[in-house]
């Protein structure tokens, strides 16, 4: 089973100070910055997945590369340009959640294929249009039953069609990727359905897509139905889907491979569960940035709350972190800290007390063998601007990527 992480330009820069939280002045992003796979001795995912939407945007996208980002992917290659070893894969996809809104999408076979074979990429998807909707009861055949809507069935049938020229186009360019089949469906039956026109095309790897909203019974059961189409040599792959509970059964229905930005992006994107460990999650300890945040911007223009007072709290919350991470502070006095001082930002977070003690007993990132710890101590629950979040972020895909390797 191999992980690939989808990139999105999430890197993190070594000069960070985070005492100061200043940075070096001379630092340029694409060449200081480092990428995950350069934070750990050694990479914590099997390959990475770069949507060419991310790249050079697509319709109403622009995507996420500057200009010079975009002609140096383009001069170097995706491999040079990710700085990624040998051994680890690059795919590529044209990134549809981006264009899921566009009646058709907004790229064609040969910009996609000549995006994957000028920028060297391992494997490459057909393109494909995302169907949002699912509901298995469309295809009872019970009277009554509701019928299928009419833009799901287009957008299936797009899909084949598209995944038909491009496999076409490959195989006549001679091309060096491996063309991935992206499959789409409303139902276990049409994913199976889909699945089974893409063998009888020539495809022997096959990717699920539009699974991220889906839950965990209801990728099972689409796995169930793909398997009774599958031929043995078939190989499949989960777009968005990580869910490492149910590996085995997924390896059991033919998956060898999926992607997810879960990890990364639970460390600041979630309420609750931002730092990963080997049993369980953490919620990270919030420290907002006086400067930054717009709450507290808007109560200090009110005179509601003096500048000053919120920057030396805010302070005084960072150095008593710093100082209980040496076993110079106390954790009950800590506690009140922190909750003063969210409530001077006006966020009542008096339930997360008792999840910030839990973390604070249990410090998890004493015991964490990852670099990111390691090197970070408390700072990597910290909730708190990119440096750190982001950090955590990559805490949380060598943990993910580690349990994985275990059950396998």
């Amino acid at each position: 089973m191999k992980f690939f992480f989808p990139d999105s330009q999430d890197l993190v820069d070594p000069s960070f100070d985070f005492q100061t939280e200043k940075r070096n002045d001379l630092r340029i992003r694409q060449r200081d910055d480092l990428y995950a796979h350069e934070v750990f001795p050694s990479p914590p995912y099997d390959g990475m997945l770069v949507s060419k939407a991310i790249v050079e945007g697509t319709g109403s996208s622009t995507g996420r590369y500057t200009l010079g980002q975009q002609r140096r992917f383009s001069a170097e290659g995706v491999r040079e340009f990710l700085r990624l070893a040998p051994h680890l894969k690059i795919m590529g996809d044209c990134g549809a959640f981006s264009y899921v809104r566009e009646p058709e999408p907004p790229v064609t076979v040969e910009e996609v294929t000549r995006f994957y074979a000028e920028s060297g990429f391992d494997i490459g998807a057909s393109v494909d249009h995302v169907i949002l909707e699912y509901n298995p009861q469309w295809d009872s055949k019970a009277h009554g039953a509701p019928p299928v809507p009419d833009d799901c069935v287009r957008r299936q049938e797009l899909t084949l069609e598209l995944a038909r020229e491009f496999l076409q186009n490959a195989k006549k360019q001679k091309l060096q990727f491996e063309p991935l089949g992206v499959a789409q469906g409303w139902s276990p039956g049409s994913y199976a359905k889909s699945v089974s026109a893409l063998q009888k095309m020539g495809y022997s790897y096959i990717a699920l897509g539009g699974m991220v909203p889906l839950k965990s019974p209801e990728i099972l059961a689409v796995l169930e139905a793909v398997s009774e189409k599958r031929k043995p040599e078939t190989r499949l792959h989960l777009f968005g889907v990580t869910r490492l509970d149910h590996v085995v059964q997924f390896a059991s229905h033919g998956v060898i491979s999926f992607d997810s930005t879960s990890p990364l992006r639970q460390a600041f994107k979630d309420d609750n569960d931002n730092y990963y460990a080997e049993d369980r999650t953490y919620v990270a300890i919030r420290v907002p940035q006086v400067d930054i945040n717009p709450a507290m911007k808007n109560k200090v223009l009110s005179g509601e709350v003096n500048q000053g007072d919120a920057f030396r709290m805010e302070r005084q919350c960072l150095e008593a972190l710093q100082q209980f991470d040496k076993g110079r502070f106390k954790r009950a006095e800590l506690l009140k800290l922190l909750h003063e001082y969210q409530q001077m930002f006006g966020v009542d977070r008096k339930n997360n007390m008792a999840a910030y003690e839990e973390l604070l007993t249990d410090k998890p990132w004493k015991s964490c063998p990852c670099a990111v710890c390691q090197n970070l101590g408390i700072n990597v629950v910290v909730f708190r601007g990119a440096e750190r979040n982001r950090r955590r972020g990559f805490h949380n895909l060598f943990v993910t990527y580690r349990k994985l390797q275990r059950l396998i």
